[in-house]
């Protein structure tokens, strides 16, 4: 088992704590909602592994990167990998519903589970489930807490050409 090594970045939404190995990430937390977590007591400290993680976050919330080329490595169960591919697919500006996501892995009754797995997503803004919505298009829960998500949806609205939309 590989060792794993955390960092800090200040976004616009709080400080976010990133944490991987020397391959991939594996997790981003919000300084607070119920997802929020601290880094482990034998997790070791390495800012500078996560320099290219950084630099993409702040090409992201300047409006300059609509699509994040990382090594991720995030660990769920096969519905929730398959879940969390799905939200990557979903474009830049836009959203889908839990019911849309749900249709699109094949399970169109699931969005439930859909949901579910939406929460449990471990590397939140890079393997976008801010852009999935209610039904109605209503804002529903997030980790980072519903005042994140709108500045998210709001951010890549800003930053958005309107043929793209």
């Amino acid at each position: 088992m590989s060792e794993t090594f955390y960092s800090y970045y200040d976004s616009p939404v709080g400080k976010l704590l990133l944490a991987g190995d020397e391959q991939a990430l594996t997790l981003i937390s919000f300084p607070g909602g119920k997802a929020a977590r601290q880094p482990a007591p034998d997790w070791l400290r390495r800012n500078e592994l996560f320099t290219a993680v950084k630099h993409q976050l702040a090409a992201y919330f300047a409006g300059e990167l609509t699509e994040f080329d990382l090594s991720l490595r995030p660990e769920g169960t096969a519905f929730q990998l398959q879940v969390w591919q799905a939200l990557r697919d979903i474009p830049y500006a836009q959203t889908r519903s839990y019911g849309d996501i749900a249709a699109v892995v094949g399970k169109p009754e699931a969005s439930r589970a859909v949901g579910a797995a939406n929460g449990q997503n471990p590397l939140p803004i890079v393997i976008p489930c801010h852009r999935v919505i209610g039904s109605k298009g209503d804002l529903t829960g997030f980790g980072g807490g519903l005042a994140c998500k709108k500045h998210l949806l709001a951010l890549e609205q800003t930053h958005t050409p309107f043929s793209l939309r």
